[in-house]
């Protein structure tokens, strides 16, 4: 690997990119000898210009992913990790999952199912102890985290900044999940990482939750962050918000404006339905007449508490953790019947996690389960989207850094202690 104190050298940058004389001169539109001028070394030689060391730099980088295999490929956590849904988009950009930590057991289940790790991945529960001790998990590159958002027990930086009182996340957000979180990120400092979770966390109480966050993130631990709401429509039939917080520990030219969003074809509901589904899930008519009557009830009061009805040519609204209850939030329309909840095949579908062209997300627990699960989920295709927006970046902070330890200087060093 190539440090950032040498980016200058253009001789360096061209034998790491392993392209000849000739070759170069092809990629920056210079002839052989000006290329070879570039290269001088006694003094003579004629400085590149900045864009021709940027254009063999990033020749530079794109020849070392390419050349790397899976022990040195960008390694990743995925804490408060669910059923994976963050860690399918980043194994897919390249990146090898290296640690992973769920609490709920269901969950679990469900996860070790559609990953099959080997005897060097550890699946923790609890992520407090590795908080408390975060030389526990392994080194990586990238940290994911869907992270629950918890009341902090002291709320607004800038209120205690007036008061003169102290500051940081270790009184801010003691006892909170995301204060475990900032424990780890402070230990292991990795290259980039990508924190989800629901859209209102930047309202909750007044913005000050939010604000602690980004303090902690950016001035507590020093990272370039950057954040969006993102909707899930444009990827499923489905609308559904959530924040995407990504930070890089070096100041990078990630910007979410590159995301590419679909545009061609705006999904609906039928493109996920099953073709043939169980009577058992139409309504039954005692909860068919009690969701009829709670609606009406909430309408007289002004109220617009009460079920939704979706076609197959509709966009459904949020899929909730609460869906195994009722399905009340997202009924689908039947003609010449009672309406029906979606299977949980169907929300796997509605949350990108397989396609309609094959069942390739396995589903071991109950539907009471799966439907938890899928509700607490983040949408695939939006992941995939913002992985591969990162992936450029992520190389390239990699490839800058220069000194990462292989998969094998890795095992010794945990084997060690």
């Amino acid at each position: 690997m190539i440090n950032a104190n040498l980016n200058s050298d253009f001789r360096l940058l061209r034998e790491k990119a392993s392209l000849s004389i000739s070759e170069v001169a092809l990629l920056i539109g210079k002839s052989d000898r000006t290329v070879r001028r570039y290269e001088a070394k006694n003094g003579s030689g004629t400085e590149p210009p900045r864009l021709v060391l940027e254009a063999l730099r990033q020749a530079a980088i794109e020849r070392c992913v390419c050349e790397q295999d899976r022990d040195s490929a960008f390694r990743f956590v995925d804490l408060f990790a669910g059923i994976g849904g963050l860690r399918i988009p980043f194994e897919g950009i390249g990146g090898q999952c290296v640690f992973t930590s769920e609490w709920d057991r269901f969950s679990r289940q469900t996860y070790a199912a559609n990953f099959s790790d080997d005897e060097n991945h550890e699946f923790a529960g609890d992520i407090r102890p590795y908080a408390e001790a975060p030389n526990l998990m392994p080194e990586h590159d990238v940290l994911l985290a869907g992270f629950p958002c918890q009341p902090f027990s002291i709320a607004g930086v800038s209120k205690k900044n007036s008061l003169g009182r102290p500051h940081g996340f270790l009184c801010d957000t003691q006892g909170t999940l995301f204060y475990d979180l900032a424990k780890v990120i402070k230990h292991h400092k990795p290259l980039a990482f990508l924190l989800e979770n629901v859209k209102n966390l930047k309202r909750h109480d007044g913005g000050k939750t939010f604000a602690t966050i980004m303090h902690v993130l950016e001035e507590e631990l020093g990272y370039d962050v950057h954040t969006r709401v993102i909707s899930s429509h444009p990827w499923v039939p489905q609308k559904r918000e959530r924040i995407f917080i990504v930070g890089f520990r070096e100041s990078s030219k990630f910007n979410f404006d590159d995301l590419e969003i679909p545009e061609n074809h705006q999904p609906v509901l039928g493109d996920i339905l099953e073709p043939k589904v169980e009577d058992k899930y139409t309504l039954t008519p005692k909860l068919w007449s009690y969701l009829k009557g709670y609606k009406e009830k909430h309408q007289k009061a002004g109220n617009g508490f009460g079920y939704s009805i979706f076609g197959s040519e509709d966009v459904t609204r949020t899929l909730s953790a609460r869906y195994y209850k009722d399905g009340s939030e997202i009924l689908v329309e039947q003609k010449g019947k009672r309406p029906r909840r979606l299977t949980p095949r169907e929300c796997a579908r509605l949350m990108g996690f397989e396609t309609p062209e094959g069942y390739d997300f396995k589903i071991p627990v109950s539907d009471t389960q799966a439907y938890r699960q899928f509700g607490n989920a983040v949408v695939v295709p939006v992941v995939h989207t913002v992985a591969q927006t990162m992936k450029p970046h992520i190389d390239e902070a990699v490839f800058l850094r220069g000194d990462r330890p292989t998969q094998k200087e890795l095992l010794l060093r945990q084997a060690s202690g």
